[in-house]
């Protein structure tokens, strides 16, 4: 039953016989036949059929919760044995917050220094998206703020304190400064990254606090993005200390944000098991140490 609820998975999150099928690594009618065969030993209709994929039943919808619990489980397991004839090895999958980008190695590199046949995908994604590919089990885990909204039901290990920064070109009206305000940025040109970004709320929030209203003329969901603006000297950006730091140095300016000094706690979230696949558990102590 494990392999009809993963097709199950595929085609829920597809919403299409033939890509869920590809997902899988079968055919279309095999793909097809094995929802069927799953309906008929669950007593329940899951998928609305026509000439297409039409969505999920009610009772496919509440099936497709348990087979995320039991798939994740199955997986677990697999893992574990693996782990106990060859040690521990596997893929992981961890979403990254873009803010969070340029620290993600201090987790990564001594990770993969004591585990040597784990390989690691390092996935750019917003907080929510963390969130849903970790539910999905599209994700293995995630890095992402752990106290600005809420994160329901994973473990979490924090990793660091995020302070802010205005980063700007040389000779740009705030570069001489040795630290500002957040009122002073009221009418700076400034680019920043999308809505959909925590980052960009969270700013949004202390600009606010400050009596500034957000007006970025230039939007971007990629730092990288933001950092090429900066350096044409037009625009100026509010950014993390971190990613500060990697460009001060290569020709930008960081300035410091005070009045308040203000930060959030970043760390590592994985679903909630018991006991942890030896991956996640080794994953969760690596960020225990680094944070250390």
């Amino acid at each position: 039953m494990i392999d009809k609820l993963e097709m199950f998975l595929a085609l829920a999150d597809a919403r299409h016989f033939g890509r869920a099928a590809e997902v899988c690594r079968v055919t279309q009618p095999t793909l097809s036949s094995a929802i069927k065969q799953l309906e008929d030993q669950l007593g329940v209709q899951l998928v609305f059929r026509g000439s297409r994929f039409q969505g999920l039943t009610p009772e496919g919808q509440r099936v497709q919760d348990w087979a995320r619990r039991i798939v994740g489980d199955a997986r677990a397991m697999r893992d574990e044995m693996r782990n106990v004839r060859q040690g521990l090895s596997g893929n992981l999958r961890i979403g990254v917050i873009p803010t969070a980008l340029p620290m993600i190695a201090r987790l990564t590199a001594p990770f993969t220094a004591a585990h040597p046949n784990v390989r690691i995908a390092v996935l750019s994604r917003t907080s929510a998206e963390i969130l849903t590919g970790i539910e999905a089990l599209h994700l293995d885990a995630g890095i992402t703020y752990l106290d600005n909204e809420p994160l329901g039901r994973v473990v979490q290990v924090p990793l660091y304190i995020e302070f802010y920064r205005y980063l700007c070109a040389p000779g740009t009206a705030l570069a001489t400064a040795k630290h500002i305000a957040w009122g002073a940025l009221a009418d700076q040109p400034l680019c920043l990254l999308t809505g959909d970004m925590q980052n960009r709320r969270i700013v949004n929030q202390h600009l606010a606090e400050a009596g500034v209203r957000a007006q970025a003329q230039i939007e971007s969901n990629s730092t990288v993005g933001l950092v090429a603006h900066v350096l044409t000297g037009k625009w100026g950006s509010v950014v993390p200390m971190a990613l500060a730091q990697m460009f001060a140095g290569s020709g930008l300016v960081s300035v410091p944000i005070v009045e308040p000094e203000v930060e959030h706690q970043v760390g590592l979230i994985a679903p909630r098991h018991d006991p942890q696949t030896p991956l996640i558990a080794a994953l969760l102590e690596a960020a225990s140490r680094a944070a250390r």
